[in-house]
């Protein structure tokens, strides 16, 4: 690989980078690596509540940040993960859940896509089957007029 190319690929990565690094903040970081492991999976699983798209370990929202001290501080506190998750959708709701749990609540909206599926499969298949079922349009024969100029086409 030549130089001007390895170059341009560590340009490319150092601007890129920052892009994609997590907005975790050195000073948020748990001593305990297994802890901070912990967080950092909870915290990648929760959506950030300002920016919607992003979630909490890629958010540089304030209230990110506070979301992630408090996602800590549960985990130093002994907390499990179900029971980080729950404390941080008592106080926000399920919206910050990427994946929402399956519930009676929103059995409708876990349920409607498939179903839709379904249905338009459905729909489709009696579609087709009607349209093979039914006979073949009749042709009219060709009048002599029309027969002639068909023949006077086909000689040329």
């Amino acid at each position: 690989m030549s130089a001007a190319v390895r170059a341009l690929l560590l340009a490319a990565a150092i601007t890129v980078a920052p892009l994609i690094a997590a907005a975790v903040q050195p000073d948020e970081i748990l001593p305990d690596p297994d802890q901070e492991a912990r967080a950092r999976a909870i915290t990648r699983e929760l959506r950030c509540v300002v920016c919607q798209s992003e979630s909490l370990d890629e958010s540089n929202a304030e209230i990110a940040r506070d979301l992630r001290l408090m996602v800590r501080e549960r985990i130093v506190a002994g907390d499990d993960d179900a029971e980080v998750l729950d404390y941080v959708v008592d106080r926000y709701g399920e919206y910050v859940l990427f994946r929402p749990r399956f519930s009676l609540g929103n059995a409708a909206l876990w349920l409607s896509g498939p179903a839709f599926l379904l249905l338009g499969g459905g729909l489709a298949l009696a579609f087709i089957r009607r349209r093979a079922r039914a006979p073949a349009p009749e042709r009219a024969p060709l009048s002599p007029a029309e027969q002639a100029r068909l023949e006077e086409l086909l000689d040329d």
